[in-house]
């Protein structure tokens, strides 16, 4: 039907310009698009009383590309697309529901909308009805709810079918089998788990065999070697406690801005100034006691074992005043607060560091043997945990169960009397230390301890009956050694409270949202999550020994002490007379 170009009549509904912008890009429209669309829009007049606005049409456009993107997201990742049909709107339908979209967005205001529409007495024409389209769900250009503008000289013409295609978030075309194959080759979540987790396991086992595997050569070749790993622990164990405490400034609660974000430059200083004073001391009080016959005896030594205690006084005074000078403004809660935190880990890191020391010290057997123990119980509670662990046994370590508690409780003291038992026949392991130069290989002697002397048991008589019947043979007495008692004490506190020492290392890590103290061992973590119930357990060792196990009698080396301290050099003369008069007078000859 034709009209003249007098008449205030339409053009064709539709233009060839509105059907090449049919197809829509991942990406937003760029500039010349807009205003090619404008263009195009400003030709077409809706023969309907009320027409949307240009805006509105643009807002349902970008609502039906965001829908699609998501469409397409999903279908890549199911890795399935849809083959049903499709209906393709007709424009009349799409305008509609472009209206009603974009109704629910905003109203129009009445002057904007005036000025859009016109009513018209003219009768509408109805465009010719769209043929059905069957294309892939996810495939092609063509979106439900966008405007969609087809040329009248091309409505009866067929239409070409849709290629297989994607668009990645770039806007390039992707095939749909290169799609499907990314898809096949990314790794299942559950499968790469898997993998983690055997190699965490292959990782720590590996690591376990290599820390015993060192930890028993440095214990075969000798004390001087022990004492070095117990101070290497304690000093790493020392950087990973004191690395939780960040000293950084406050300086927007008290004021100061040119402070903020900096660091305090002393701190790190002063920590590691307070942990070489404290070894100093302490360190030097153990091998002034335990070397009495070496120190008093040489003149080099001897101020500095005279005067020990005054030396590491005035050592810990410089400190203090250090501490004190560097105190800055924006720094001063942090400070004082790192203080605090800084003599609370000299006392559980270093002092029982050094009582671990001192156990080596008196004999390898008193520090081998109750770390054994602890590693034991740990072992005992993770498999009996395993294999019979229903009831959680504290909150701060949701894994640890009452059957596994119970279970390495027994398991551990029937482990103790054999393995304790084992080691006490070894001079090299129950003799204190004299000279730090021997090994296992050397011909260590000593006179033992009372506790490793075996001795028998008399059995009751009604008993000696009931065994000797049983058996088939006669049992009159029982061998034992006191020390088997006394590994029987150790069986208990390494299964009953040594485990604490790992609860509250684990309520620690709680309180800094941390899963291990460091990664010093790899699959382990840090040292401190390995030394954790070994600290707790040498503090017990040491003060139980010392208050009931240890002789307290006269040595060479006490007696030189007492007559280097307390002594002047004329009465250490006469002293010195005196000892060869008696010695002449037993018949020996001193040259």
């Amino acid at each position: 039907m034709s009209r003249s170009s007098g008449t205030t009549a339409n053009p064709p509904f539709v233009s060839r310009s509105a059907f090449d912008a049919l197809t829509v890009d991942e990406v937003e429209d760029s500039e010349d698009e807009q205003q090619e669309e404008e263009t195009s829009q400003t030709q077409v007049t809706s023969t309907e009383n009320t027409k949307p606005s240009k805006s509105q049409i643009k807002k349902a456009q970008k609502q039906a590309r965001t829908e699609r993107r998501k469409q397409l997201k999903a279908s890549s990742k199911a890795g399935t697309t849809d083959s049903s049909p499709r209906h393709t709107p007709s424009p009349e339908e799409s305008i509609a529901r472009t209206a009603e979209a974009a109704a629910d967005v905003s109203p129009l205001p009445i002057s904007h909308t005036a000025s859009e529409s016109k009513p018209t007495t003219e009768p509408r024409q109805e465009p010719a009805p769209q043929p059905e389209v069957s294309e892939p769900s996810l495939l092609g250009p063509a979106i439900d709810g966008d405007v969609q503008h087809v040329n009248v000289a091309e409505q009866n013409s067929t239409l070409l079918p849709l290629q297989s295609k994607l668009l990645d978030d770039e806007g390039q075309s992707v095939s749909k089998p290169d799609v499907e194959q990314a898809l096949k080759s990314e790794p299942d979540p559950q499968e790469v788990e898997r993998t983690k987790k055997r190699q965490s396991i292959l990782t720590r086992t590996l690591w376990t065999f290599i820390m015993i595997g060192g930890f028993v050569a440095l214990l075969l070749m000798g004390h001087v070697y022990m004492i070095m790993l117990a101070m290497l622990c304690q000093t790493i164990v020392y950087r990973e406690v004191t690395a939780l405490f960040s000293l950084k400034s406050h300086a927007s609660e008290s004021g100061e801005t040119e402070n903020k974000g900096k660091k305090d430059p002393w701190s790190k200083t002063l920590n590691w100034y307070f942990f070489a004073v404290t070894n100093y001391f302490l360190y030097g009080e153990s091998i002034i006691y335990y070397f009495k016959h070496v120190i008093f005896s040489d003149g080099q030594l001897l101020p500095f074992a005279t005067n020990h205690r005054i030396i590491s006084f005035t050592l810990y005074t410089i400190g203090f005043v250090g501490f004190v000078m560097s105190l800055r403004r924006g720094f001063l809660k942090q400070q004082f607060g790192l203080f605090c935190w800084v003599h609370m880990s000299l006392l559980l890191i270093v002092v029982s560091g050094h009582f671990i020391v001192n156990n080596i010290l008196e004999g390898m057997i008193w520090f081998w043997v109750p770390a054994s123990l602890v590693i034991c119980n740990d072992i005992f509670a993770y498999v009996w945990g395993m294999t019979v662990g229903r009831t959680p046994l504290i909150k701060l370590s949701p894994k640890k169960t009452v059957e596994g508690f119970v279970g390495a409780f027994w398991s551990t003291l029937l482990f103790s009397v054999l393995w304790g038992s084992y080691f006490m026949r070894f001079n090299y392991m129950i003799c204190p230390v004299h000279d730090l130069g021997v090994s296992a290989w050397s011909n260590v002697q000593c006179t033992p301890n009372p506790v490793f002397v075996w001795k028998v048991w008399q059995i009751w008589s009604p008993l000696r009956v009931f065994l000797s019947r049983l058996l088939g043979k006669s049992v009159t007495v029982i061998p034992y050694a006191p020390y088997q008692l006394h590994l029987l004490v150790f069986a208990v506190f390494a299964s009953l409270v040594a485990p604490f020492g790992g609860f509250f290392a684990s309520g620690f890590k709680r309180a800094f949202n941390i899963k291990d103290f460091g990664h010093s061992i790899p699959g382990h973590g840090g040292m401190t999550d390995r030394m954790d119930c070994q600290f707790l357990m040498g503090v017990f060792t040491y003060v139980y020994y010392s208050s009931l196990i240890r002789e307290h009698h006269v040595s060479v080396g006490s007696i030189l002490q007492m007559i280097v301290s307390g002594l002047t050099v004329n009465e250490q003369l006469e002293l010195m007379k005196d000892l060869r008069r008696y010695m002449q007078g037993q018949g020996i000859t001193m040259e």
